[in-house]
């Protein structure tokens, strides 16, 4: 594909493509000396959340991937500079979570990374010429000594304005950067009449702030974190100070509508940081979503059509390499005020894949670049561990109890009751487990790709399905707390649903993906329960309460009895859950256990020490019964393939196939009257 043409840059005839861009001509003045106007069109371009999705391939299904990987995106990039009629005009930044989530970077890590050697991301990056990088919630992942083993071969600076050094004497008048919180890039630009002129963009990065609790155990006593846009209100007047022409916002950080309090130290900020003043552009992330695109059409103060938000010109390029972010300004210069002023824009999210095609193919000299990686890769993900009786598919988990869930949560109990023997303070504790679906439609709710959804097959298991079945290198951890907060814990879990309307014969549909990501619908298995979705959510996605008087959660019983407010448990679960605070029952007071291995490990030797395992969901949530006069339609949506359509068939008896929608998507009933 080309880039579509835009009003104010046209495709000029070039010589050789090639990924880098060019330098400018050193020799120029600073600022222009003319009477007349100076326009320039500049050109932004973001990539965030590649997170280690280098190549164009699916490692859990060992096939070619089109819709995924930054050697795609790479080749959005050589296009959008290709377009402009200077190709000088241009900055290229990255949003970060890049060295974790893919099986690359799960190899990279599980290998080491020894000094010299160059983390495959960086091999590709360093050839496409960024400007500067951003780091996200999953840099630190692996620990901040891994992360500046990796980061320290980029070509590039890395910037992040809102964590700072802990030093420990509670004054946090004193805190010092932990790392570079902006860079100024000065830069050759050449205005319309072809005249070079010297520009100063500064970038400033952000992270969520959240990163002390998901990654505690790495990040604790050495780092804190501050309130991303109290951050901009303090460092953009000094760059503007130092010479800023244009600021440019890069936040790992999506957009939340919730009253603004510096004290809440929100995870999604972008839409705040549109309020202070002397941001220009805003590129953001970790979402996984695209901006501008319906998926915010309510969005208050967003236009979609324009690109923006409260009129700041805004893009976020998807996940995994899917789109490349472009925003296109236009920039005129006042000889009187000696200034440089954002005139007009265009924001565009170039996708590498649409209407079911690529858009592009993959970039050769990058995939050669990482061939050893890659073929790494393949070889560490194909490693046996083990084997199954029966095929582990996740495309009914959000509507029943699943294997794909049990198995993870029969692994992490096995674990913490291994782990309490002999304790006299646990050891006569119930072990509960909680798990979640990790893949299951993707986060704007498409159900169309199997890859959308954990799929193991009967048969040998390898690595690739561990890390299908647990998609995070999360550690995992165990939380004492009492059946009151379990009871809680639970409602937040069940916000992922709908609420059901009783009195309508209109299709309804059950699952809420966007607004409610499925990673927070834990399955906590050792106790049985329903969901009633005829009545409201009692909480949104961060537990906040918002329905106080909603019960979802009905009949909660432990060995057949009512669970006691009272009764004291044990959860097995996750550091990012354990570590979080947000759901009721965890943070720091009730951590008991904080085991070094990852869950993923935990899942990959139970299957290895019970070899061959049975996958079998032991029943124990399911949907309340629906009492209603009324015909319900209820619907969920899995892909329009032969295996997923066997798989509801044979496995969900009250679940009534429907029609193939527009998506190619099945869409079936569940029967709940």
């Amino acid at each position: 594909m080309t880039i579509s043409p835009r009003s104010l840059l046209v495709l000029s005839l070039l010589g050789t493509a090639v990924l880098g861009g060019c330098g400018g001509d050193g020799d120029n003045d600073d600022s222009p000396e003319t009477t007349g106007p100076v326009t320039v069109d500049l050109r932004l371009m973001e990539t965030t959340d590649i997170h280690a999705n280098v190549m164009d391939y699916n490692y859990y299904g060992d096939e070619a991937d089109p819709t995924i990987g930054l050697v795609r995106t790479a080749t959005l990039v050589r296009q959008a500079r290709e377009a402009l009629e200077f190709r000088d005009n241009h900055l290229l930044v990255d949003n970060g979570d890049l060295i974790q989530g893919s099986p690359m970077g799960d190899w990279r890590e599980a290998e080491g990374l020894a000094a010299g050697e160059v983390h495959p991301v960086y091999k590709a990056m360093n050839e496409m010429n960024y400007a500067v990088g951003n780091y996200g919630n999953h840099e630190f992942n692996y620990g901040l000594e891994f992360l500046d083993e990796s980061v320290n071969d980029a070509a590039f600076p890395y910037i992040s304005a809102n964590i700072f050094k802990d030093d420990g004497d509670g004054d946090p008048s004193n805190d010092v950067p932990y790392f570079e919180p902006y860079r100024l890039i000065d830069k050759y630009v050449t205005d319309r009449d072809g005249e070079s002129h010297e520009i100063t963009i500064g970038v400033i990065g952000f992270v969520p702030p959240q990163i002390m609790q998901w990654d505690k155990e790495n990040l604790e006593g050495r780092v804190v974190t501050k309130d991303i846009k109290a951050m901009a209100e303090r460092y953009v007047p000094q760059m503007q100070a130092e010479g800023a022409d244009i600021i440019v916002a890069v936040p790992h950080s999506g957009i939340s509508t919730k009253a603004y309090s510096a004290a809440d130290k929100a995870e999604n900020s972008a839409w705040y940081l549109a309020d202070v003043a002397g941001i220009d552009a805003i590129m953001f992330g970790h979402s996984h979503l695209v901006f501008p695109s319906e998926a915010f059409a309510d969005t208050a103060n967003v236009d979609i059509e324009r690109g923006t938000i409260k009129g700041v010109p805004a893009v976020m390029p998807g996940f995994w390499g899917s789109h490349l972010g472009i925003i296109d300004l236009t920039l005129e210069y006042e000889a009187d005020a000696d200034d440089w002023t954002v005139t007009g824009s265009e924001v565009e999210a170039e996708p590498i894949f649409a209407d079911g095609e690529p858009t592009v193919t993959a970039d050769a000299t990058l995939k050669a670049l990482v061939a050893d990686d890659h073929q790494a890769t393949i070889d560490y993900m194909n490693q046996p561990i083990g084997e199954s009786t029966d095929d582990i598919f996740s495309f009914l988990a959000m509507v029943k109890d699943d294997p794909s869930v049990q198995i993870v949560n029969d692994a992490q109990k096995a674990y913490v009751e291994a782990a309490i023997e002999g304790d006299v303070n646990l050891q006569d504790l119930p072990v509960l487990s909680a798990a979640a679906p990790f893949k299951a439609c993707d986060r704007e709710g498409n159900c169309d790709e199997e890859g959308s959804f954990t799929v193991v097959p009967a048969g040998e298991l390898k690595v690739k399905n561990a890390a299908d079945l647990y998609l995070y290198p999360n550690t995992l951890m165990a939380v004492k707390v009492n059946g009151s907060e379990l009871k809680e814990w639970l409602e937040c879990s069940a916000s992922q649903f709908y609420q059901i309307d009783t009195d309508t014969t209109e299709p309804q549909s059950l699952v809420n993906f966007t607004g409610f990501p499925t990673y927070n619908f834990d399955v906590i298995d050792g106790v049985t329960y329903q969901i009633d979705v005829t009545q409201p959510p009692k909480y949104d996605r961060d537990c906040n309460v918002i329905n106080a008087d909603a019960e979802r959660i009905v009949d909660l019983q432990f060995e057949g009895q009512a669970v006691p407010a009272d009764k004291a448990f044990l959860i097995a679960t996750n550091n990012y859950r354990a570590n979080s605070g947000v759901f009721p029952g965890t943070g720091a007071d009730h951590v008991v256990i904080n085991s070094p291995d990852a869950n993923r490990t935990v899942l990959a030797n139970y299957i290895k020490d019970n070899s061959p395992v049975t996958p079998t969901a032991d029943g124990n949530w399911s949907f309340a019964p629906i009492d209603s006069g009324t015909d319900l339609t209820l619907t969920f949506r899995v892909p329009n393939t032969d295996r997923a359509r066997s798989f509801v068939r044979d496995k969900a008896p009250n679940a009534m196939f429907l029609e193939v929608n527009d998506n190619d998507e099945a869409v079936y009933e569940l029967h709940l009257q």
